[in-house]
């Protein structure tokens, strides 16, 4: 399949200015005007992809003069504050383990106090950024962040494939226009669902201004709360699931030397998900020793200073829709090594390394460079910097609401 990288030459040249202007019918006054609602579920548990796609949508949204209703399951507001709901997971969790296909009742449940918030609010238009969208009686925008269920099922639970399947042929039918991250995932939307190419709009994703490059004494109070040195550690950020395949930046960093291990130790930042993340075998000796570190899941402020005071950021994912934990990387100054599947060579360009996913021997070797060769890593650096750049959430936003004004002028 030929990827159509056009747009991300055209709109997110890096000397475009900050704000581009709106299309004729998102002026503004239009825009102020809209009646949106944005399902804001996926703010309530610790942000990963969606919620960060979620939250910085929303927020450049906001500062446009928009400010769309967010369904927050039984309670709607206009802002980023979700609900508190004490004991929410653990009541979710004794759901799916008593009653059978609770994903299904759930859905029933929450389809009735959806609808119920978009009369009372009078909402024109519904986006979904989660994938599966809600029955409403108006437009709905649904972004598609992949196929993964489709690509790669066996990295995925039963469960959630089989309601992806049942789902989302329907979802898709019913979109008045499909947002997608990547010209990688717009190709394969377009080809699965047999789309025309003007049903599908791909909005590049954006990095936050938090993550930056940062010295030493930048970074010094989060590296002091994870015992860290700045320069001195290898990273991964990544949900702890198959799909990451984090097992092969284990067993690229087993092959090197030990000195090597020690003095730059791998620092794994993410919270369990499905299935086996981690199996490798070496990997309690290598952490009893010091040289491998989970951390599970950190708090989202402190992440810019991890990635900033990191020697080198490793992503070897089998398959990703976009790949926002790079990106960040990037924008950190931090040289990256990643797979050369799917999206990621889209977003790193050649300002980082692309490397077969499951080539452990091949990623020791770029592992071993950017640790030895100041030159490289250096250049790396820079050249991921002026990359991450042009990837802003406001274009993000600005490319959206052109969509939300087109299907609204179709109605």
């Amino acid at each position: 399949m030929t990827v159509d990288l056009s747009y991300r030459d055209t709109i997110l040249h890096k000397d475009t200015a900050e704000t581009l202007p709106l299309g004729k019918e998102a002026t503004p006054h239009a825009v102020a005007a809209m009646r949106v609602a944005i399902n804001g579920m996926a703010l309530m548990s610790p942000l990963t992809g969606i919620g960060q796609y979620t939250f910085n949508l929303v927020r450049e949204m906001q500062a446009m003069r928009l400010a769309p209703w967010l369904f927050y399951a039984t309670d709607w507001r206009q802002d980023l504050r979700p609900p508190v709901l004490p004991g929410i997971d653990i009541a979710k969790n004794t759901i799916k383990r008593l009653i059978p296909r609770a994903y299904v009742v759930q859905r029933l449940f929450l389809q009735q106090f959806f609808l119920r918030g978009a009369r009372r609010h009078d909402i024109q238009l519904y986006h979904e950024p989660n994938f599966m969208s809600y029955r409403f009686g108006g437009p709905t925008v649904v972004t598609v962040h992949d196929l993964a269920w489709l690509r790669f099922p066996e990295t995925q639970p039963a469960d959630r494939v089989r309601e992806m399947n049942r789902i989302m042929p329907e979802t898709v039918k019913r979109a008045a226009h499909i947002m997608v991250p990547s010209e990688f995932v717009r190709g394969e939307v377009i080809d699965h669902y047999g789309l025309r190419p003007d049903q599908v709009t791909a909005s590049l994703l954006g990095v936050a201004p938090a993550f930056r490059p940062m010295s030493a004494e930048q970074c010094a109070q989060t590296l002091m709360r994870y015992d860290l040195q700045h320069g001195q550690y290898m990273l991964a950020v990544a949900t702890l699931e198959p799909r990451k395949n984090l097992n092969t930046v284990l067993a690229a960093f087993s092959r090197l030397p030990q000195a090597i291990r020690q003095r730059y130790p791998l620092v794994i930042v993410g919270m369990r998900g499905w299935g086996q993340g981690l199996s490798s075998a070496g990997l309690p000796q290598m952490i009893a020793k010091g040289e491998v570190r989970l951390t599970g899941y950190v708090p989202q402020a402190d992440l810019p200073g991890l990635y900033a005071g990191a020697r080198l950021f490793a992503y070897p994912s089998l398959y990703e829709g976009f790949g926002l934990p790079p990106l960040e990387a990037m924008a950190c100054g931090v040289p990256v090594i990643v797979s050369d599947r799917a999206s990621l060579p889209e977003v790193v360009g050649d300002a980082g390394v692309l490397t077969e996913a499951l080539d452990d021997q091949s990623m020791t070797q770029h592992m071993l460079a950017l640790v030895e060769n100041d030159v490289l890593h250096r250049r790396l650096s820079i050249a991921g910097v002026e990359r991450a750049q042009t990837f802003t959430w406001r274009r993000c936003a600005e490319r959206t609401l052109e969509v939300y004004a087109k299907v609204l002028a179709a109605v």
